[in-house]
């Protein structure tokens, strides 16, 4: 048994190690709250979601609102937007065929939809 410990030790820390330069690799583009979640899918989601959950960001040129929006999915369904705000450079590059992904960040309960889902925007470095 002590002789698996330290190999065990070793395991756990190199895999950590692989996870840390898979985050180090990531340019963080912005970070932002997750914009018109209460009029999608979002609530009816909110229980299922977790930090650190992929994102899958699609441009929305026709969109009739906003030119430049940017729709934000979670395992395939839509639970807002980047907000327009925010959403002017980020529309820019993706229109360029700059790779981005997104995940959550910070999930919170509150009545306030601006403060339920904060995401992280994120470059993705060519290969």
């Amino acid at each position: 048994m002590n002789v698996l410990r330290p190999l065990l030790m070793m395991l756990c820390l190199a895999a950590t190690a692989a996870q840390a330069a898979e985050v180090e690799q990531r340019e963080i583009l912005q970070v932002s709250p997750l914009a018109g979640f209460q009029h999608h899918a979002g609530p009816a989601l909110f229980a299922l979601m977790n930090v650190g959950d992929r994102l899958t960001l699609r441009r929305e040129p026709d969109n009739p609102h906003d030119a430049k929006a940017v729709r934000v999915e979670w395992h395939g369904t839509q639970i807002g937007y980047a907000p327009r705000a925010d959403n002017i450079d980020l529309a820019r590059l993706m229109d360029r065929g700059t790779r981005v992904e997104a995940s959550i960040l910070h999930l919170q309960k509150s009545r306030d939809p601006w403060k339920r889902v904060l995401i992280e925007i994120y470059l993705i470095p060519a290969p």
